[in-house]
């Protein structure tokens, strides 16, 4: 099955809830051996359209509705007529004929962008003789809906040729890819894409909510008078430098971490770069854009995703790695990471989430004894600036200079500088602590909560504002979570995890207990796979 390119089809009365919509489409792609990922798009009648019931349940699956004239299903044969629809709406169905409708809409939309010309035509219907729809799953039922799943049957012809130059593209000015079909996992795939434009309570992304605080807001604000001026990273830079207990000539202020990783990967000479995984997917990402062939060592469940320093290859002169590491929350001592360093190798430690484990013990931030160590440090989870883009590199002043000259002028704005010297206050020094402490407090009533659950294996000990779990079905349950109002972090875009993995991001004790409660639904409302 194509992915992609199911389009559910739903008929309701006026008043069904949402809640019966969305069990009912999860039920019906469940036991079909479907995924909610794969589908495009709602389909039904136009009158039912701005239904609340069905708006709601497009919403919590992070899908548009299509609305389609009882004409043009009057027009679409369906295999399961019933006398009362068409009686009502000139449609033996309007669940199986809206999802054949949005089926062969997606098909014809598919050709014109295929043949790179515009064709006319009306409505989508089977009944014109094109094609283009094949229904999957005929309709199904509840109290007060009927839902059917169709999938699209691809064009298949010749594309038109086009004259010219291709159109010019940022990725035009990019060194080659290499290998970035072939890398496996979706190393682009970011928490952020579980929840944008959706109302859902949100663990799928590490940042601490309620940020960043007042005082922070306010002094972002004030830089807004000085944008006239180019940016002067002078005392953002002093502020770093004296946090770390490091001469200036030892920090680099980036826009981001994930910036960073890009000139690391470009600016580093490295014949045999290798990626610690599961982590973070932006290095390996970066160093494969960059045009690098990437070695990977991937720590083991059986291991508790800890590090065996004798894994890492010896001919290895670029190692990555994260601590605490994310996805998997473990933190690596820092006697362990020592040992990955030698003189002709440089070791990158993304300590984005150092910050918010307590003391941040097992930090290596402010070591200057360590041959090329280069730390990695962000403002993004602690302090909610994700938007604002403000992390910094911590490293010797020979590595410093090489990838400052591989930065644009000006790379960090103005507010982000003022960001970066407020944060490095004391005051700021102290809430971090305190946040720290309350993140060890809630993950520990977070994980207490989880341990109630047979099915579910979490790893630990777990030391970032995250905890990594892994469940049969984590798929289905991340779907039927979203239905209920919560979005989680999918696991298999970690190169070393699969589909049964989840991230989960550590809340307040009031926001963990609806999350439990709703995980608990998730769990047993799964349908049941059929025997054999």
């Amino acid at each position: 099955m194509t992915r992609h390119a199911l389009v559910v089809g739903v008929g309701a009365r006026r008043g069904v809830p949402a809640e019966e919509v969305v069990g009912l489409i999860l039920t019906t792609l469940g036991a079909a051996g479907l995924r909610v990922a794969d589908v495009v798009a709602l389909a039904t009648l136009d009158v039912r359209a701005d239904e609340p019931g069905i708006v709601g349940a497009a919403t919590r699956l992070g899908l548009p509705v299509r609305p389609y004239p009882a004409e043009v299903l009057a027009r679409v044969r369906v295999p399961n007529p019933s006398r009362a629809a068409r009686a009502a709406v000139s449609t033996g169905s309007v669940a199986e004929a809206a999802a054949l409708a949005g089926a062969e809409a997606d098909a014809r939309a598919g050709a014109r962008a295929g043949a790179g010309a515009e064709r006319g035509g009306g409505e989508c219907g089977a009944a014109d003789g094109a094609g283009g729809g094949e229904l999957v799953v005929a309709k199904r039922k509840s109290a007060s809906a009927t839902c059917a799943v169709a999938r699209r049957i691809p064009f298949i012809g010749t594309p038109a040729s086009t004259d010219g130059s291709a159109p010019f593209t940022m990725a035009a000015m990019l060194p080659p890819t290499k290998h970035i079909d072939s890398a496996g996992p979706d190393l682009r795939h970011h928490g952020d894409a579980e929840v944008r434009g959706l109302d859902l309570t949100d663990l799928a992304v590490n940042v601490r909510t309620n940020t960043p605080p007042d005082w922070l807001r306010e002094r972002i604000a004030a830089s807004l008078g000085s944008l006239a001026s180019y940016p002067d990273g002078g005392p953002a830079r002093a502020a770093v430098a004296s946090r770390h207990g490091l001469p200036e000539e030892r920090v680099l202020l980036t826009a981001g971490a994930a910036e960073a990783f890009v000139l690391i990967a470009r600016a580093l000479p490295a014949r045999r770069p290798v990626v610690v995984h599961p982590q973070f997917t932006e290095p390996e990402a970066a160093l494969r854009a960059a045009g690098h062939e990437v070695g990977r060592v991937l720590l083991r469940p059986e291991d508790g995703f800890r590090l065996d320093p004798a894994a890492v290859p010896d001919d290895a002169d670029l190692v990555v790695i994260g601590n605490p590491t994310n996805p998997t929350s473990v933190l690596h001592p820092a006697g362990v990471l020592e040992q990955l360093t030698r003189p002709g190798r440089t070791l990158v430690v993304d300590e984005a989430f150092m910050d918010a484990v307590p003391g941040e013990r097992e930090a290596l931030c402010a070591r200057t004894d360590l041959p090329g160590l280069v730390v990695l440090r962000s403002l993004t989870k602690t302090w909610g600036l994700a938007g604002l883009r403000i992390g910094y590199v911590l490293a010797d002043p020979a590595t410093v200079a090489t990838l400052e000259g591989a930065q644009p002028l000006w790379p960090v704005s103005s507010p982000a500088l003022a960001a970066a010297e407020a944060c490095m206050e004391p005051r700021a020094l102290v809430e971090a602590a305190d946040a720290a402490d309350r993140v060890a407090v809630d993950r520990a009533h977070l994980l207490a909560g989880l341990a109630e659950f047979g099915e579910v294996h979490v790893v630990e000990p777990s030391a970032g504002p995250f905890v990594l779990l892994r469940t049969e079905r984590a798929d289905e349950v991340r779907e039927r979570l979203r239905a209920l109002g919560f979005a989680a972090r999918r696991g298999d875009t970690f190169p070393g995890l699969g589909a049964e993995w989840l991230r989960l991001a550590v809340r307040d004790r009031a926001t963990t207990n609806r999350f439990l409660q709703a995980f608990d639904l998730a769990l047993q409302g799964l349908p049941r796979r059929p025997a054999g």
